[in-house]
Protein backbone atom coordinates (compact mmCIF):
# COMPACT_ATOMS: atom_id res chain seq x y z
CA UNK A 1 0.00 0.00 0.00
CA UNK A 2 1.56 3.25 -0.70
CA UNK A 3 0.18 6.57 1.06
CA UNK A 4 -0.91 8.99 -0.67
CA UNK A 5 -1.43 12.41 0.19
CA UNK A 6 -3.41 15.34 -1.34
CA UNK A 7 -2.81 18.73 -0.84
CA UNK A 8 -6.23 20.24 -0.99
CA UNK A 9 -7.22 18.46 1.79
CA UNK A 10 -4.82 20.79 3.65
CA UNK A 11 -7.11 22.73 6.30
CA UNK A 12 -7.90 26.63 4.67
CA UNK A 13 -7.60 28.29 7.90
CA UNK A 14 -3.69 26.96 8.12
CA UNK A 15 -1.79 27.80 4.97
CA UNK A 16 1.28 26.44 6.46
CA UNK A 17 0.27 23.12 8.34
CA UNK A 18 2.49 20.39 8.20
CA UNK A 19 2.55 17.61 5.98
CA UNK A 20 2.16 15.45 9.34
CA UNK A 21 -1.48 17.16 9.98
CA UNK A 22 -2.54 16.15 6.68
CA UNK A 23 -5.62 13.52 6.41
CA UNK A 24 -3.83 10.26 4.95
CA UNK A 25 -5.59 8.51 2.08
CA UNK A 26 -4.61 4.88 1.35
CA UNK A 27 -5.14 3.41 -2.10
CA UNK A 28 -4.08 0.26 -3.82
CA UNK A 29 -1.49 0.55 -6.70
CA UNK A 30 -1.87 -2.37 -8.22
CA UNK A 31 -3.91 -2.60 -11.28
CA UNK A 32 -7.69 -2.86 -11.40
CA UNK A 33 -9.28 -6.14 -12.11
CA UNK A 34 -13.26 -5.46 -12.16
CA UNK A 35 -13.54 -9.45 -12.30
CA UNK A 36 -12.25 -9.78 -9.02
CA UNK A 37 -13.71 -11.13 -5.81
CA UNK A 38 -13.63 -9.94 -2.69
CA UNK A 39 -12.42 -13.13 -0.48
CA UNK A 40 -15.24 -14.19 1.70
CA UNK A 41 -15.67 -17.04 4.53
CA UNK A 42 -17.54 -19.88 3.65
CA UNK A 43 -20.25 -18.87 5.45
CA UNK A 44 -20.64 -15.54 3.34
CA UNK A 45 -20.31 -17.17 0.25
CA UNK A 46 -22.91 -19.87 1.04
CA UNK A 47 -25.54 -16.73 1.83
CA UNK A 48 -24.29 -14.43 -1.22
CA UNK A 49 -24.47 -17.17 -3.60
CA UNK A 50 -27.67 -18.93 -2.75
CA UNK A 51 -30.23 -18.69 -4.45
CA UNK A 52 -33.43 -16.73 -3.94
CA UNK A 53 -35.47 -20.52 -2.84
CA UNK A 54 -32.57 -21.75 -0.68
CA UNK A 55 -32.88 -18.28 0.72
CA UNK A 56 -36.65 -18.56 1.39
CA UNK A 57 -36.01 -22.51 2.55
CA UNK A 58 -33.79 -20.95 5.12
CA UNK A 59 -35.99 -18.62 6.21
CA UNK A 60 -39.23 -20.76 6.57
CA UNK A 61 -37.55 -23.07 8.48
CA UNK A 62 -36.74 -20.33 11.52
CA UNK A 63 -41.30 -20.62 11.07
CA UNK A 64 -41.56 -23.83 13.69
CA UNK A 65 -45.61 -23.87 13.30
CA UNK A 66 -45.25 -22.97 9.49
CA UNK A 67 -43.02 -26.09 8.99
CA UNK A 68 -45.12 -28.56 11.58
CA UNK A 69 -48.32 -27.29 9.65
CA UNK A 70 -46.09 -27.86 6.16
CA UNK A 71 -45.53 -31.43 7.65
CA UNK A 72 -48.87 -32.09 8.45
CA UNK A 73 -50.54 -31.14 5.01
CA UNK A 74 -47.71 -33.08 3.56
CA UNK A 75 -49.00 -35.92 5.30
CA UNK A 76 -52.19 -35.61 4.01
CA UNK A 77 -51.93 -35.36 1.05
CA UNK A 78 -49.33 -37.92 0.24
CA UNK A 79 -52.49 -39.84 2.33
CA UNK A 80 -54.88 -39.84 0.04
CA UNK A 81 -52.56 -41.39 -2.93
CA UNK A 82 -52.42 -44.95 -0.69
CA UNK A 83 -55.85 -44.48 0.98
CA UNK A 84 -57.09 -48.26 -0.19
CA UNK A 85 -54.28 -49.02 1.50
CA UNK A 86 -54.15 -47.31 4.85
CA UNK A 87 -57.84 -47.48 5.79
CA UNK A 88 -58.76 -50.47 7.86
CA UNK A 89 -61.77 -51.64 5.96
CA UNK A 90 -62.77 -50.73 1.94
CA UNK A 91 -65.33 -47.60 1.16
CA UNK A 92 -68.30 -49.35 1.05
CA UNK A 93 -68.05 -52.37 3.82
CA UNK A 94 -71.02 -52.96 6.15
CA UNK A 95 -70.96 -54.53 8.89
CA UNK A 96 -74.72 -54.67 9.74
CA UNK A 97 -74.36 -56.33 13.16
CA UNK A 98 -72.64 -52.70 14.47
CA UNK A 99 -74.93 -50.24 12.85
CA UNK A 100 -74.31 -46.95 14.89
CA UNK A 101 -71.56 -48.64 16.71
CA UNK A 102 -68.84 -46.31 19.34
CA UNK A 103 -65.47 -45.57 18.49
CA UNK A 104 -63.03 -48.17 19.64
CA UNK A 105 -60.33 -47.58 22.19
CA UNK A 106 -56.75 -48.65 21.33
CA UNK A 107 -55.19 -50.48 24.38
CA UNK A 108 -51.75 -51.58 25.25
CA UNK A 109 -51.78 -52.35 28.94
CA UNK A 110 -53.16 -55.88 29.94
CA UNK A 111 -53.49 -56.77 32.76
CA UNK A 112 -50.53 -54.39 34.02
CA UNK A 113 -48.10 -55.58 31.06
CA UNK A 114 -47.32 -54.29 28.23
CA UNK A 115 -49.50 -55.94 25.25
CA UNK A 116 -49.44 -55.65 21.17
CA UNK A 117 -52.13 -53.16 20.28
CA UNK A 118 -55.62 -54.74 20.93
CA UNK A 119 -59.51 -53.72 21.56
CA UNK A 120 -61.84 -55.06 23.47
CA UNK A 121 -65.03 -56.40 21.23
CA UNK A 122 -68.46 -55.35 22.24
CA UNK A 123 -71.33 -56.72 23.16
CA UNK A 124 -74.70 -55.75 21.53
CA UNK A 125 -78.28 -55.13 23.39
CA UNK A 126 -81.21 -53.48 22.14
CA UNK A 127 -82.45 -50.95 24.81
CA UNK A 128 -86.25 -51.56 24.21
CA UNK A 129 -87.51 -48.36 25.84
CA UNK A 130 -85.66 -46.12 24.04
CA UNK A 131 -84.79 -48.45 20.81
CA UNK A 132 -81.53 -47.15 21.18
CA UNK A 133 -78.74 -49.95 20.29
CA UNK A 134 -76.57 -49.89 23.11
CA UNK A 135 -73.20 -51.47 22.94
CA UNK A 136 -70.62 -52.76 25.98
CA UNK A 137 -67.07 -53.48 25.54
CA UNK A 138 -66.06 -57.28 26.43
CA UNK A 139 -62.62 -57.13 28.42
CA UNK A 140 -62.89 -61.46 27.41
CA UNK A 141 -63.36 -60.20 23.91
CA UNK A 142 -59.61 -59.04 23.08
CA UNK A 143 -59.04 -58.38 19.06
CA UNK A 144 -55.66 -58.12 18.34
CA UNK A 145 -54.90 -54.89 15.49
CA UNK A 146 -52.84 -57.05 12.76
CA UNK A 147 -50.76 -55.09 10.61
CA UNK A 148 -49.38 -55.23 6.88
CA UNK A 149 -52.47 -57.68 6.40
CA UNK A 150 -54.74 -58.95 4.08
CA UNK A 151 -58.36 -57.60 4.15
CA UNK A 152 -61.25 -56.39 2.25
CA UNK A 153 -60.46 -56.50 -1.17
CA UNK A 154 -60.02 -53.21 -3.15
CA UNK A 155 -59.58 -51.04 -6.10
CA UNK A 156 -56.74 -49.70 -6.05
CA UNK A 157 -57.50 -46.31 -7.75
CA UNK A 158 -59.71 -48.02 -9.77
CA UNK A 159 -57.42 -50.27 -11.73
CA UNK A 160 -56.49 -52.98 -9.98
CA UNK A 161 -57.46 -55.44 -7.07
CA UNK A 162 -55.66 -55.64 -3.83
CA UNK A 163 -56.19 -56.68 -0.97
CA UNK A 164 -53.01 -55.28 1.50
CA UNK A 165 -54.09 -52.87 4.30
CA UNK A 166 -51.89 -50.96 6.92
CA UNK A 167 -53.84 -52.43 10.10
CA UNK A 168 -56.97 -54.79 9.66
CA UNK A 169 -59.65 -56.24 12.88
CA UNK A 170 -58.48 -59.39 14.19
CA UNK A 171 -60.29 -62.82 12.63
CA UNK A 172 -63.49 -62.61 13.00
CA UNK A 173 -63.37 -59.32 15.48
CA UNK A 174 -64.23 -55.56 15.20
CA UNK A 175 -62.01 -52.76 14.26
CA UNK A 176 -63.94 -49.31 14.25
CA UNK A 177 -61.30 -46.84 15.72
CA UNK A 178 -64.42 -43.56 14.73
CA UNK A 179 -67.08 -45.72 14.95
CA UNK A 180 -69.37 -46.48 12.64
CA UNK A 181 -72.61 -45.03 10.92
CA UNK A 182 -76.36 -45.96 10.13
CA UNK A 183 -75.28 -48.94 7.56
CA UNK A 184 -72.17 -50.22 9.72
CA UNK A 185 -69.66 -48.53 7.69
CA UNK A 186 -66.46 -47.73 9.09
CA UNK A 187 -66.18 -43.90 9.67
CA UNK A 188 -62.72 -44.18 9.96
CA UNK A 189 -62.03 -45.85 6.35
CA UNK A 190 -64.78 -43.57 4.88
CA UNK A 191 -62.92 -40.31 6.34
CA UNK A 192 -59.33 -41.48 4.72
CA UNK A 193 -61.10 -42.38 1.36
CA UNK A 194 -63.09 -38.74 1.34
CA UNK A 195 -60.17 -36.72 2.20
CA UNK A 196 -59.22 -37.50 -1.78
CA UNK A 197 -61.60 -35.64 -3.14
CA UNK A 198 -61.85 -32.50 -0.70
CA UNK A 199 -58.45 -32.39 -0.52
CA UNK A 200 -57.88 -32.36 -4.17
CA UNK A 201 -60.78 -30.02 -4.86
CA UNK A 202 -59.08 -27.15 -3.06
CA UNK A 203 -56.04 -27.29 -5.58
CA UNK A 204 -58.08 -27.94 -8.71
CA UNK A 205 -60.34 -24.97 -7.37
CA UNK A 206 -56.88 -22.53 -7.14
CA UNK A 207 -55.41 -23.50 -10.15
CA UNK A 208 -58.81 -22.05 -12.01
CA UNK A 209 -58.76 -19.42 -10.11
CA UNK A 210 -55.29 -18.10 -10.47
CA UNK A 211 -55.45 -18.95 -14.15
CA UNK A 212 -58.26 -16.66 -14.19
CA UNK A 213 -57.48 -13.88 -11.03
CA UNK A 214 -53.61 -13.62 -12.84
CA UNK A 215 -55.29 -13.42 -16.42
CA UNK A 216 -57.84 -10.92 -15.88
CA UNK A 217 -56.03 -8.88 -13.41
CA UNK A 218 -53.00 -8.91 -15.46
CA UNK A 219 -54.44 -6.86 -18.50
CA UNK A 220 -56.43 -4.98 -16.59
CA UNK A 221 -53.64 -3.62 -14.42
CA UNK A 222 -51.21 -3.44 -17.62
CA UNK A 223 -53.04 -1.92 -20.14
CA UNK A 224 -55.54 0.20 -17.82
CA UNK A 225 -57.66 2.28 -19.88
CA UNK A 226 -61.30 1.35 -20.76
CA UNK A 227 -60.06 -2.31 -20.11
CA UNK A 228 -59.35 -1.64 -16.74
CA UNK A 229 -62.78 0.14 -16.25
CA UNK A 230 -64.69 -2.59 -18.13
CA UNK A 231 -63.45 -5.09 -16.18
CA UNK A 232 -63.60 -3.97 -12.42
CA UNK A 233 -67.05 -3.24 -12.93
CA UNK A 234 -67.65 -6.84 -14.59
CA UNK A 235 -65.62 -8.10 -10.97
CA UNK A 236 -67.52 -5.69 -8.70
CA UNK A 237 -71.24 -7.38 -10.17
CA UNK A 238 -69.74 -10.76 -9.85
CA UNK A 239 -69.26 -10.32 -6.10
CA UNK A 240 -72.12 -8.37 -4.96
CA UNK A 241 -73.77 -11.36 -5.44
CA UNK A 242 -73.85 -13.48 -1.89
CA UNK A 243 -71.76 -16.67 -2.55
CA UNK A 244 -73.31 -18.90 -0.93
CA UNK A 245 -76.66 -18.61 -2.61
CA UNK A 246 -75.00 -18.28 -5.69
CA UNK A 247 -72.92 -21.87 -4.94
CA UNK A 248 -76.19 -23.45 -4.48
CA UNK A 249 -77.71 -21.72 -7.27
CA UNK A 250 -74.73 -22.92 -10.04
CA UNK A 251 -74.99 -26.59 -8.21
CA UNK A 252 -78.24 -26.35 -8.59
CA UNK A 253 -77.99 -26.64 -12.20
CA UNK A 254 -75.94 -29.58 -12.30
CA UNK A 255 -78.02 -31.97 -14.17
CA UNK A 256 -78.85 -35.18 -11.73
CA UNK A 257 -77.81 -37.51 -14.45
CA UNK A 258 -74.57 -36.38 -14.09
CA UNK A 259 -71.82 -39.41 -13.50
CA UNK A 260 -69.68 -38.30 -10.44
CA UNK A 261 -66.84 -37.54 -12.33
CA UNK A 262 -68.14 -34.83 -13.73
CA UNK A 263 -70.53 -33.36 -10.95
CA UNK A 264 -66.73 -33.45 -9.21
CA UNK A 265 -65.36 -31.24 -12.16
CA UNK A 266 -68.54 -29.12 -12.39
CA UNK A 267 -68.08 -28.24 -8.59
CA UNK A 268 -64.36 -27.60 -8.85
CA UNK A 269 -65.21 -25.11 -11.72
CA UNK A 270 -67.93 -23.23 -9.66
CA UNK A 271 -65.35 -22.90 -6.79
CA UNK A 272 -62.87 -21.47 -9.20
CA UNK A 273 -64.84 -19.08 -10.95
CA UNK A 274 -66.12 -17.57 -7.96
CA UNK A 275 -62.79 -16.96 -5.88
CA UNK A 276 -60.92 -15.25 -8.42
CA UNK A 277 -62.25 -11.84 -8.17
CA UNK A 278 -60.31 -11.12 -4.77
CA UNK A 279 -56.83 -12.51 -6.76
CA UNK A 280 -57.37 -10.30 -10.00
CA UNK A 281 -58.20 -7.26 -7.94
CA UNK A 282 -55.08 -7.46 -6.58
CA UNK A 283 -52.80 -8.10 -8.86
CA UNK A 284 -54.58 -5.55 -10.96
CA UNK A 285 -53.34 -2.67 -7.87
CA UNK A 286 -49.64 -4.63 -8.00
CA UNK A 287 -49.30 -4.20 -11.73
CA UNK A 288 -50.85 -0.72 -12.18
CA UNK A 289 -48.12 0.41 -9.53
CA UNK A 290 -45.37 -1.75 -10.79
CA UNK A 291 -45.83 -1.13 -14.68
CA UNK A 292 -44.00 2.68 -13.88
CA UNK A 293 -40.96 0.88 -12.39
CA UNK A 294 -38.06 1.95 -14.51
CA UNK A 295 -37.25 -2.06 -14.85
CA UNK A 296 -40.62 -2.73 -16.65
CA UNK A 297 -40.36 0.25 -18.93
CA UNK A 298 -36.54 -0.68 -20.08
CA UNK A 299 -38.16 -3.88 -20.14
CA UNK A 300 -40.66 -2.30 -22.81
CA UNK A 301 -37.78 -0.35 -25.09
CA UNK A 302 -36.13 -3.52 -25.51
CA UNK A 303 -39.24 -5.03 -27.28
CA UNK A 304 -40.31 -7.46 -24.81
CA UNK A 305 -43.96 -8.54 -25.33
CA UNK A 306 -46.39 -7.53 -22.46
CA UNK A 307 -46.89 -11.57 -21.77
CA UNK A 308 -43.38 -11.82 -21.00
CA UNK A 309 -43.20 -8.51 -18.91
CA UNK A 310 -45.96 -9.54 -16.95
CA UNK A 311 -45.15 -13.46 -16.42
CA UNK A 312 -41.54 -12.43 -16.00
CA UNK A 313 -40.46 -9.39 -14.36
CA UNK A 314 -43.89 -8.58 -12.67
CA UNK A 315 -45.76 -11.54 -11.32
CA UNK A 316 -42.22 -12.02 -9.55
CA UNK A 317 -42.02 -8.76 -7.66
CA UNK A 318 -45.09 -9.70 -5.63
CA UNK A 319 -45.23 -13.02 -4.94
CA UNK A 320 -45.29 -13.47 -1.95
CA UNK A 321 -49.00 -11.70 -1.81
CA UNK A 322 -49.54 -14.82 -4.57
CA UNK A 323 -48.30 -17.42 -2.41
CA UNK A 324 -50.39 -15.97 0.59
CA UNK A 325 -53.90 -15.61 -1.27
CA UNK A 326 -52.84 -19.57 -2.74
CA UNK A 327 -52.86 -21.00 0.90
CA UNK A 328 -55.48 -18.79 1.87
CA UNK A 329 -57.70 -19.98 -1.17
CA UNK A 330 -57.17 -23.21 -1.09
CA UNK A 331 -58.80 -23.52 2.68
CA UNK A 332 -62.01 -21.60 1.29
CA UNK A 333 -62.56 -24.07 -1.60
CA UNK A 334 -62.26 -27.45 0.82
CA UNK A 335 -65.22 -24.92 2.81
CA UNK A 336 -67.18 -24.42 0.24
CA UNK A 337 -67.44 -27.99 -1.51
CA UNK A 338 -67.64 -29.30 2.81
CA UNK A 339 -71.00 -26.67 3.18
CA UNK A 340 -72.38 -27.43 -0.58
CA UNK A 341 -72.37 -31.36 0.35
CA UNK A 342 -73.41 -31.02 3.82
CA UNK A 343 -76.58 -29.17 2.13
CA UNK A 344 -77.02 -31.59 -0.36
CA UNK A 345 -75.92 -29.25 -3.32
CA UNK A 346 -72.34 -30.46 -3.88
CA UNK A 347 -71.30 -34.05 -4.02
CA UNK A 348 -72.89 -36.45 -3.54
CA UNK A 349 -73.21 -40.35 -2.89
CA UNK A 350 -71.28 -42.92 -4.17
CA UNK A 351 -68.56 -39.97 -4.04
CA UNK A 352 -67.22 -39.64 -0.64
CA UNK A 353 -65.94 -36.03 0.77
CA UNK A 354 -66.10 -34.88 4.18
CA UNK A 355 -68.81 -32.84 3.18
CA UNK A 356 -71.14 -36.12 2.17
CA UNK A 357 -69.82 -37.27 5.22
CA UNK A 358 -71.17 -34.67 7.51
CA UNK A 359 -74.60 -34.69 5.75
CA UNK A 360 -75.35 -37.46 7.33
CA UNK A 361 -74.67 -35.08 10.81
CA UNK A 362 -77.74 -32.71 9.81
CA UNK A 363 -80.09 -34.32 12.69
CA UNK A 364 -79.66 -33.21 15.96
CA UNK A 365 -81.15 -35.52 17.16
CA UNK A 366 -78.44 -38.19 15.54
CA UNK A 367 -75.68 -35.80 16.70
CA UNK A 368 -76.73 -36.08 20.37
CA UNK A 369 -76.98 -39.71 20.01
CA UNK A 370 -74.25 -40.66 18.13
CA UNK A 371 -71.92 -37.58 18.16
CA UNK A 372 -69.04 -39.08 16.37
CA UNK A 373 -70.74 -38.76 12.94
CA UNK A 374 -69.11 -34.68 13.36
CA UNK A 375 -65.37 -36.57 13.29
CA UNK A 376 -65.01 -35.46 9.78
CA UNK A 377 -65.48 -31.69 11.30
CA UNK A 378 -62.31 -32.15 12.56
CA UNK A 379 -60.33 -33.15 10.09
CA UNK A 380 -61.49 -29.79 7.97
CA UNK A 381 -60.26 -28.30 11.11
CA UNK A 382 -56.89 -28.79 10.88
CA UNK A 383 -56.67 -28.82 7.49
CA UNK A 384 -57.60 -25.30 7.72
CA UNK A 385 -55.28 -24.17 10.26
CA UNK A 386 -52.80 -26.14 8.94
CA UNK A 387 -53.06 -24.01 5.94
CA UNK A 388 -53.39 -20.85 7.48
CA UNK A 389 -50.06 -21.37 9.51
CA UNK A 390 -48.66 -23.12 6.86
CA UNK A 391 -49.46 -19.47 4.32
CA UNK A 392 -48.08 -17.52 7.32
CA UNK A 393 -44.99 -18.46 7.03
CA UNK A 394 -44.44 -19.25 3.18
CA UNK A 395 -45.24 -15.42 3.18
CA UNK A 396 -42.73 -14.57 5.50
CA UNK A 397 -40.06 -16.33 4.00
CA UNK A 398 -41.13 -15.16 0.18
CA UNK A 399 -41.30 -11.37 1.23
CA UNK A 400 -37.57 -9.85 0.44
CA UNK A 401 -38.03 -6.98 3.23
CA UNK A 402 -38.68 -9.59 6.13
Amino acid sequence: MTDVIFADDAPRDRPGAPVADLLPHYVSDAQFDPYAVERMTPAQERFYLASEWRMMWWKLRRHRVAVLSGAVLLAMYVSILFCEFLAPYDLDTRNTDFIYAPPQRIRIFDNGRIAAPFVYGYDYRLDMNTLKRVYTPNPNKRDPLRFFCRGNQYRFWGLFAADLHLVCPAHGGQLFLAGTDRLGRDLLSRMIYGARLSLTVGLLGVAVSFTLGILIGGIAGYYGGWTDILTQRGIEVIQSFPHLPLWMALSAILPVTWSPVLVYIGITLILGMIEWTHLARAVRSKLLSLREEDFCTAAVLMGAKPARIIRRHLLPSFMSHLIASATLMIPGMILGETALSFLGLGLRPPMTSWGVLLNEAQNINVVALYPWLMLPVACVIVTVLAFNFFGDGLRDAADPYH
